[in-house]
Order: structure tokens, then C-alpha cells, then sequence
């Protein structure tokens, strides 16, 4: 069953406590937006599971969107349909209602994958869609260096990429996808090439995973940090990531077929 924090989220986060901050700092970046129409193909309807405030939602579909937690549906911007208020796990759909469905940056937070991807498998005819991280390529970003329980806390909570796959089922394809530089959608490993952006309380906010530490283990990462960033450290060891403009991390996109 979808477990729901006080303001309607479901999952192992609130975001009643954390998400004011997500339509300023998680602004859906072009470039991954382009890699999520292509997987998307010609389908004209598609379900948006975990919606949040909307990124990835193109005007170029009929979107329906499907998000459980009240502040996130409040910050969705005007232009955009307004959300239904339900879980991953029992989507209130009959079968085949949708061309292709989707799901940025969700799977992790929710109580049951398997439910939640069955019932998406089950309401979609065309492909089902799912950005996520990968759990094995989150160890080696730089800010495990400086903020492990934060990368752990990643790696705990994302699901095995073949995980996903074997619970999709069909045809699957998985693609890397490079994370730019300039990076508007601020996940932790956008800031891979900015790193006085994790200075900022609202960015750490924006990546729920920070929840999970303790207040002062997170200041004590964050002193670390800006110790580093002021004395040069940082520079010497990972400044080589400030001329990339791309970085090649966690961030995957998994498309299934029927």
C-alpha cells in the first residue's frame, strides 16, 4: 500500500517540508527534455506518474498527470493540467487509456516499484518511459568525497536500472543520458561543474536525498565544502569538471515496449 505524509506525498520523502523550493531550482532542462520526446516517439496521449511540478510535460502531448503530494501540485505553473491527486500504485485508469506514459525522477520514492510499474505497464499501449539514476554510477560523482551518507542515501533509494527492466518487461532499451554543464534541472549531479551551488540550502533542499542526513552531518559536509571551494582544493583535485561541458553520471532513461 502507498504510504502518504501529512500533506498527500507518497513515499519516503515529504515534500509538504521540502518541496517549496522544486519549480525554482528543478526547471526541466532542454537537453534532457529532448532525449524524453525522442523515447516518447508519436504517441499523442501520455501519463505523467509523479508528475511534481511538470518537467518534461510538452505541449506537444496531451498529458495527464498523476501526482500525490499537495505543495508539488501547487507549484505547477498555470499553463500546465492540473495534477491528479493519486499514487503510482493504483492509478485511476482503465487499461490501455494512454499512447506511452512516463516518469521523471519518481520510481524512487515510491512504496511499491513492482505495483507502480505494473500499473503503468497495465493503463499504457505504447512505451512506458522512466528517467532515473543509476545506482551503481553514483559513488563516483565528486561530492561523495565531501557528502557521503547524501550518495548513499542515493544509492540506496534508486532502483536497479535492471530491476526496472526486468519489471517492464518487452522491449527494453537503457541510455546514458550526459548531464550539461549549465544544467536546469538540479538534481545533485547538475551541479557537477558549479559546486558552490550545493553552498545554497535551497539547491540541497531541491535534492530530497539530503533529507535523509542528520542537520549537522549536513552542515559538517557543507563547512567541508566551502573550506575547499575557498582554499583551492576543490579546484586542484576536480577542476578539470568546470571546462566539461557535459558529464557522463547517473542519469539514465529507460524505455520498455510491449
Amino acid at each position: 500500500m502507498a504510504v502518504r505524509a501529512v500533506d498527500g506525498s507518497a513515499g519516503d520523502a515529504d515534500y509538504g517540508a521540502i518541496g517549496g523550493g522544486y519549480s525554482r531550482y528543478r526547471r526541466p532542462d532542454p537537453r534532457i527534455a529532448r532525449a524524453v520526446a525522442e523515447a516518447l516517439g508519436d504517441a499523442r496521449t501520455v501519463l505523467n506518474v509523479g508528475a511534481g511540478t511538470g518537467s518534461y510535460e510538452s505541449a506537444d502531448y496531451e498529458i495527464t498527470a498523476v501526482e500525490p503530494s499537495a505543495s508539488m501540485r501547487a507549484q505547477r505553473p498555470a499553463h500546465l493540467a492540473e495534477a491528479i491527486d493519486a499514487v503510482a500504485e493504483n492509478l485511476p485508469f482503465a487499461d490501455d487509456s494512454f499512447d506511452a506514459s512516463m516518469s521523471s525522477s519518481s520510481v524512487h520514492q515510491w512504496s511499491d516499484l513492482a505495483a507502480g510499474l505494473r500499473e503503468m505497464r497495465r493503463v499504457t499501449r505504447g512505451p512506458v518511459i522512466v528517467l532515473t539514476g543509476d545506482p551503481d554510477a553514483v559513488r563516483k560523482f565528486w561530492l561523495y568525497d565531501y557528502a557521503p551518507q547524501v550518495l548513499e542515501t542515493e544509492v540506496r533509494r534508486y532502483p536497479p536500472v535492471a530491476e526496472i527492466a526486468g519489471l517492464l518487461g518487452g522491449e527494453v532499451t537503457v541510455t546514458r543520458i550526459p548531464i550539461p554543464a549549465d544544467c536546469t534541472d538540479g538534481f545533485n549531479e547538475a551541479y557537477f561543474a558549479r559546486p558552490e551551488m550545493l553552498l545554497d540550502p535551497g539547491a540541497r533542499l531541491a535534492c530530497s536525498a539530503w533529507s535523509f542526513v542528520p542537520a549537522e552531518t549536513v552542515a559538517a559536509y557543507v563547512e567541508h565544502l566551502a573550506r575547499d571551494l575557498a582554499d583551492g582544493t576543490w579546484d586542484a583535485r576536480h577542476g578539470a569538471h568546470r571546462a566539461q561541458p557535459a558529464y557522463e553520471g547517473s542519469l539514465v532513461l529507460i524505455r520498455a515496449t510491449p
